[in-house]
């Protein structure tokens, strides 16, 4: 009797047991906020990072950097440059307009050189290539300290004089591979030897007739100065 009594209380208070629990959990997992990973991520690498210190690049790298960029870009330019080169000397080396203008240049140059294909010839061109090698070399060394010590300069003659030493160094080498293969002047001493004396003496003539016209030179433009000062002073008083 007592139990039937009993039994439904009992019921009720088992389903208000489990409700209170069932409410409790619901409640505690609404309190608990959801994780965000991306901030989660920041947190983890801002509390990785030492506090105040920030990565930059450094002063060094960009120079090198800069370089290289400069670098690539001239070689693609000078890369540029040479197949515009190969593709007009191609245009050209196929044009008969320009084999037919070559051919007109160098005739003449070759009929010259066959009609004067002797030893002599090559003894000559010997001498006059060692003479200018002389003088203009002469002219630039010593030359030039003679005008300096009396307080004249002039580039432009200092131009004129290292053209003129090239040429003349080119034109000995050209002349002794000429000589050789086309005649017996480099097979005798004694044709190179008096080429070679003959060449350092009309060398050495011409330096000293180069210092003195360039001597006369400065002389006389410091004469043509000292007139249009003293002109300008009359004209002032």
């Amino acid at each position: 009797m007592f139990w039937e009594t009993a039994k439904p209380v009992s019921l009720i208070c088992l389903f208000a047991i489990l409700f209170c629990f069932g409410l409790g959990g619901k409640l505690v997992v609404a309190d608990e906020k959801p994780v965000d990973p991306v901030s989660s991520a920041s947190a983890t690498s801002a509390e990785e990072k030492p506090a105040g210190k920030t990565e930059a690049a450094k002063p060094g790298e960009k120079v090198e950097e800069a370089l290289e960029t400069v670098k690539e870009r001239s070689q693609e330019a000078v890369e540029a440059v040479k197949i515009k080169q190969e593709e007009i000397a191609k245009k050209i080396d196929e044009s008969d307009d320009a084999k037919k203008y070559s051919a007109g240049i160098l005739e003449p140059i070759y009929s010259m050189a066959e009609y004067m294909s002797f030893s002599s010839f090559y003894w000559i061109a010997f001498a006059v290539m060692v003479s200018g090698v002389v003088s203009f070399a002469l002219q630039l060394v010593i030359g030039k300290l003679a005008v300096l010590v009396r307080g004249g300069f002039s580039f432009s003659q200092i131009l004129t004089d290292m053209q003129g030493l090239v040429i003349s160094l080119v034109g000995l080498f050209y002349t002794t591979q000429a000589a050789t293969e086309n005649s017996n002047f480099t097979a005798s001493p004694a044709a190179v030897l008096s080429a070679a004396a003959i060449g350092l003496v009309a060398g050495f003539f011409f330096y000293l007739r180069g210092q003195a016209t360039e001597i006369e030179a400065l002389e006389g433009r410091r004469e043509e100065a000292r007139i249009a000062r003293a002109a300008k002073n009359r004209g002032s008083k």
